[in-house]
């Protein structure tokens, strides 16, 4: 007698992944809304601030909005399957622009020091971009190497260094700290540098965990 085989249809379910890309995507819109919506009126103070280290900070600014736009496309499945040489392309281009607008961040910080910026600053920034090269650059040779499971978990620790510019933002304007002074910025800063790796490896043992789950129910399934 023959047994009829009926397809299996899996549950949609909202994976962690996406809701973690959309956090990531309210708070860049906070930051546009709250501290760069002076970029579209030419007559705001802040541009005579700006104004005498101006050119370094156009293609400052020009690379890091390229990695913090096009580092959540680096994580999709989807996309890297289906359209491979974009994945690849995008790739190239977010990590150039990790070693571009590095370097460039903690010189500008070192500018503003000479403005009267503290130097802590100066070291946050160095320390910052060092970090963001760093694990970059070991992103960029493990996938060289054909390493893509060592990759993706290297470019996971680059976007979350990357990601420090805009929590440092979220974190003053939601909780009213920019007003405090320099000292409660520059506590901030630190903060969201230190913690800037440790999530990024929250992340990935959650992803692990999610991945596993499968298995462990086909086993105990198996074992019953």
């Amino acid at each position: 007698m023959a047994t009829a085989t009926m397809p299996v249809q899996r549950r949609t379910q909202l994976r962690p992944k996406y809701v973690l890309f959309a956090f990531i995507g309210l708070m860049m819109a906070y930051v546009l809304r709250h501290n760069e919506s002076f970029l579209i009126h030419p007559g705001n103070p802040v541009w005579h601030h700006y104004h005498p280290f101006r050119w370094w900070l156009l293609p400052h600014g020009i690379a890091g909005a390229c990695a913090l736009l096009l580092g959540p496309l680096q994580f999709s499945d989807r996309l890297r399957q289906r359209f491979t040489k974009f994945h690849r392309v995008a790739g190239r281009i977010y990590v150039a622009s990790a070693l571009i607008l590095a370097p460039l961040g903690a010189y500008i910080q070192y500018f503003e020091e000479r403005m009267g910026a503290p130097r802590s600053f100066s070291v946050a920034g160095l320390i910052d971009a060092i970090l963001l090269m760093m694990t970059t650059g070991i992103a960029f040779g493990f996938i060289l190497n054909g390493r893509v499971q060592q990759h993706r978990q290297w470019m996971t620790r680059s976007f979350a260094v990357a990601l420090v510019f805009i929590e440092v933002r979220v974190v003053q304007g939601v909780t009213g700290w920019e007003k405090l002074g320099i000292g409660a910025t520059e506590t901030i800063v630190w903060s969201c540098l230190a913690f800037s790796l440790l999530s990024a490896d929250i992340v990935l043992q959650v992803q692990e965990l999610w991945r596993s789950r499968p298995a462990a129910r086909a086993r105990v399934a198996a074992a019953d």
